[in-house]
């Protein structure tokens, strides 16, 4: 029997794989309102795309996913924490307007490399300036996990990878080397 290794799955679920260039340009921001229309089709299709992915792949974490990883140049992503009963947390055109001095530094994951796991130092809590489909500005904070998720979206839409935050000289580590698969991160 072949293996199919993690990477090559969520490459057939649609998800663009690492060395892609849409991974690495910033996304373009949508007028709102006038871009309304597209922005609704955006967000339906990274909703479509996260229903296809956790129907192979449990998230105990929470999950998430950025336009550009479905090949789409709009700064929109989509955020489900790991309350599954929670609405999924639809970010347009976001921006971090603070940031906490406090960090941790947790495994993540990502659609788009899915094959390793990266110890990533990130904020604790988070200000997140984003734009609703009426054109408004949206102020929220997110913290723990949640800041942890929405930053990594984030991250996406502005073209940079969770190996850019990275600490220098440490490397990710193969999935079946991670222990963590199933379990929420674990905060004090």
């Amino acid at each position: 029997m072949i293996e199919v290794r993690p990477s090559e799955q969520m490459r057939d679920l649609g998800v663009v794989q690492h060395g892609a260039p849409v991974l690495v340009e910033p996304a373009r921001p949508l007028d709102l309102p006038a871009g309304r229309e597209k922005a609704e089709q955006v967000i339906e299709q990274l909703v479509n795309a996260m229903e296809r992915i956790s129907q192979v792949h449990h998230f105990a974490k929470g999950m998430g996913i950025a336009a550009p990883q479905i090949a789409i140049t709009g700064a929109v992503a989509v955020v489900q924490s790991a309350e599954p009963s929670a609405p999924p947390i639809v970010l347009i055109n976001p921006r971090i307007t603070a940031r906490s001095d406090e960090t941790d530094e947790q495994y993540e994951g990502c659609l788009s490399f899915f094959d390793v796991r990266g110890l990533v130092p990130r904020p604790l809590r988070i200000t997140v300036e984003s734009t609703t489909l009426d054109g408004e500005t949206a102020t929220t904070a997110y913290e723990l996990g949640l800041a942890r998720l929405v930053h990594h979206e984030i991250d996406h839409i502005d073209g940079h990878l969770y190996t850019d935050r990275m600490r220098t000289g440490v490397d990710p580590i193969p999935v079946e080397e991670y222990r963590q698969t199933g379990r929420a991160w674990a905060y004090e």
